[in-house]
């Protein structure tokens, strides 16, 4: 399965094996075959997929940040309210192609996810991070090989008292988004797929 191949992509013994050519060529095929699983044609062959609530269509409420515009990979979760502390402790761990859906009540107070945060993300082998609510240091961010979705941009930095939820149910625009589930990306908008779609 491709996902296991990206998974060891990112484990260190397995890139001190190959030679540095190599990764550039597995790393193309990973974002063509990304790229090739576009949302709009997910949508199109999978209507009963989309009628049974297996697969949802987040509301066309993001803008694009990040250098990939297109990525998937199976969903953390986070529920967070204008502080930060649990965002960092999440994009600490292994990303493992991952991506941190943060729930932040769509605030436009303070933003949740700055330029040390994506570079983090991108260093610990994260795939994206949706943040319902704001992002800052955009430049920086734009500047990661992640892909970023977030409601705007905000200068103002969150509080730091580690209030919050990890790995649970949230919503998002009146949309339940699990834990596991699967999420798809790229310049048409979000999908939350109940499991890994085929290619």
């Amino acid at each position: 399965m491709l996902s296991s191949l990206y998974k060891s992509m990112n484990e260190a013994p397995f890139l001190n094996s190959i030679k540095p050519h190599t990764i550039q060529v597995l790393l193309l095929i990973k974002e063509n075959t990304m790229a090739s699983l576009a949302t709009a044609e997910v949508c199109d062959v999978n209507a009963g997929l989309l009628s049974n609530g297996d697969l949802r269509v987040l509301p066309p409420i993001f803008k694009i940040y990040g250098q990939c515009r297109a990525f998937s990979g199976p969903i953390t979760t986070l529920k967070v309210f204008e502080d930060n502390v649990l965002v960092r402790e999440l994009l600490e761990t292994r990303g493992e192609g991952r991506i941190l859906v943060i729930d932040g009540g769509g605030s436009m107070r303070c933003a949740l996810v700055g330029g040390n945060l994506g570079q983090l993300a991108q260093n610990m082998g994260w795939a994206g991070i949706v943040v319902n609510g704001c992002i800052r240091d955009v430049d920086e961010i734009n500047g990661c090989d992640i892909g970023v979705r977030a409601l705007a941009s905000h200068p103002q930095k969150s509080s730091k008292k580690g209030h919050g939820e990890k790995h649970i149910p949230i919503y998002i625009g009146g949309m339940l988004i699990r834990e596991g589930e699967w999420l798809y990306a790229d310049s048409d908008g979000i999908l939350v797929s109940k499991a890994e779609l085929s290619i």
